[in-house]
């Protein structure tokens, strides 16, 4: 396969270094919205775009970007922070999971491999290779599901307004009702596709993206984003996240799960 047939999209909400430079991981700054700021990074804010609405939206208007304005095979989304791997862990980290278990933060580290170390971990981030091998045998490559102490619904009321999950099914039973069965399950569950990451052939690339931001967008439409402050001005990311794992469970998709390098000293540059 050429490398112009596999594109892993890396976004960032601001200039900063970049790390795995390889010709089919391509850096886009989500968010730049025509600041005029000079930067290796690629921006969302030319061609179709929706960069203006990144405060609500997050690493989403990169996405949406790249779905109106890049083409390609396979398409991934990771962050500039957040890679995939499919490389065992070095043997400290696994022990250090068994300090996760007894502290109690074994379901919040699940699936998430913590480190200060790019020069280690930059190696083991996933390659084209790998994701080739894995598409042979699968349909999708996501994250590996967050565990939640509670069920999905419950962690949104916690964190959350309830009222915004209320509108999702109010959505889907007018829209796509086909889906309802998929969104009691995801809330009854405790289990989440977190961080909007994903790498998909295109033809499932397009019809997620087709019914993903159809959602988003009538989400949006019947909301008051100026009631969204702070933290909670992410609403979009955080439905999306849900969204996401809704579509997958109701495709019925044969989905390779892999664990995601959170590179820590990375958030704070």
């Amino acid at each position: 396969m050429k490398l112009n047939e596999l594109k892993m999209f890396v976004f960032h909400y601001k200039p900063g270094p970049t790390i795995f430079k390889r010709p089919y991981y391509f850096h886009i700054w989500a968010g730049k919205n025509n600041s005029g700021i000079s930067t290796e990074l690629l921006g969302d804010d030319t061609g179709n775009n929706i960069s203006e609405k990144n405060k609500y939206y997050s690493e989403l208007t990169g996405i949406y970007w790249v779905w109106k304005n890049e083409k390609a095979d396979i398409i991934g989304s990771c962050h500039y922070r957040r890679f995939f791997t499919n490389k065992k862990e070095p043997l400290f980290y696994r022990i250090k999971r068994l300090i996760y278990y007894l502290a109690g933060l074994h379901k919040k580290r699940y699936g998430l491999i913590y480190t200060n170390n790019v020069e280690l971990f930059e190696k083991a981030i996933l390659t084209k290779n790998e994701i080739l091998e894995i598409l042979e045998s699968y349909d999708a490559i996501l994250p590996q599901r967050r565990k939640f102490r509670y069920s999905v619904k419950e962690h949104f009321r916690r964190y959350h307004d309830m009222r915004d999950l209320d509108l999702i099914s109010e959505i889907l039973n007018q829209k796509h009702p086909e889906y309802l069965p998929a969104f009691k399950s995801v809330m009854s569950g405790n289990r989440l596709y977190a961080n909007n990451m994903f790498i998909l052939r295109n033809p499932d690339y397009k019809r997620f993206m087709d019914w993903w931001f159809e959602m988003l967008f009538e989400f949006e439409s019947r909301i008051n984003k100026d009631e969204y402050m702070e933290y909670q001005q992410r609403i979009m990311g955080f439905i999306a996240e849900r969204l996401l794992t809704i579509w997958v469970y109701h495709q019925n998709l044969r989905i390779k799960e892999l664990p995601v390098i959170y590179f820590k000293k990375l958030k704070k540059v």
